[in-house]
């Protein structure tokens, strides 16, 4: 994982760089506010080698005009990302979406990414639309947030005044690599995440899992498990999962919560299928491949 931090008007320009890669600045909110700061702080994040990204604060309000209001107020270049931070409680799932896609209209170059706190994504979200990718707010172990969605950046903690994130990638160069759009695309028998739901009953659910590409000839696998139930947190659910390594079967059961976020199971070593039973309902699975 690659560790950064984001900041606004209330952090300095000289922010400390050491063991960062990435940087993302606050550039706007709303129609009316542009961060003093923003230049200073960008430039800081450039001259440091870091991958710098922006952000706008979304208010209740026109989505189209705070789209146009960000991309022409802010001092982002080719390679940066882009990001909606969704906090208002004023600002719908709708809203937010159609900001992100006004933005990536106007900024089709740019990686454009939707920035929201576990709560707003597990209680308001009802499209699971984040663009390019998500940035998940969850103060807990970083790099793993209790969300099943597939996640590019993870804001874990607020430690010393400042917050700080890591990015599901190896190196700054990968990240910057993705930022810019020339990441290597994955083989068509190579998917990085193969989701789905679990059908309930008898009937199992039955996924094949792939052996590898050019890419990684053993690659890693694992298994997450979640529960999504409108209006009770409190659900829960048993799926048993049979994972098949080419010779025998290695049967697991396990307890998902909808409140919990994912249970994760390792496949690293189970190369053919995966089969997946349940009798409750709601229950989703993605499996992560690198």
């Amino acid at each position: 994982m690659l560790h950064g931090i984001d900041v606004s008007s209330y952090q300095s320009s000289d922010y400390s760089t050491s063991g960062l890669g990435f940087v993302f600045v606050k550039a706007t909110e709303s129609t009316d506010y542009v961060n003093p700061e923003q230049s200073a702080q960008a430039s800081h994040g450039r001259a440091a080698g870091l991958v710098v990204g922006f952000y706008h604060f979304l208010r209740p309000g026109s989505m189209t005009a705070q789209a146009s209001y960000f991309v022409e107020r802010c001092v982002s270049a080719q390679g940066d990302v882009l990001a909606a931070d969704w906090e208002d409680t004023g600002v719908s799932c709708a809203d937010k979406d159609a900001f992100l896609r006004e933005v990536k209209r106007l900024r089709p170059q740019h990686r454009v990414v939707l920035y929201c706190n576990r709560d707003f994504w597990l209680d308001r979200d009802t499209t699971s639309y984040v663009c390019d990718g998500l940035w998940i707010a969850d103060i807990t172990t970083a790099g793993s947030p209790r969300v099943r969605h597939p996640w590019v950046f993870h804001q874990y903690s607020s430690s010393g005044g400042v917050d700080r994130d890591v990015a599901d990638f190896a190196s700054t160069a990968a990240l910057r690599a993705w930022a810019a759009g020339s990441g290597p695309a994955p083989e068509d028998d190579m998917a990085r995440w193969i989701t789905g739901t679990v059908a309930s009953g008898d009937q199992p659910t039955v996924v094949l899992v792939p052996h590898g590409t050019a890419w990684s000839s053993l690659p890693n696998r694992r298994l997450h498990l979640g529960l999504d139930v409108v209006g009770d947190r409190s659900a829960s659910a048993s799926v048993r999962v049979a994972a098949h390594n080419g010779s025998g079967w290695r049967v697991s059961d396990h307890t998902v919560t909808a409140a919990s976020g994912t249970v994760d199971v390792d496949l690293t070593n189970e190369d053919e299928k995966v089969s997946l039973q349940t009798s409750g309902t709601g229950v989703s699975y993605a499996i992560e491949i690198w």
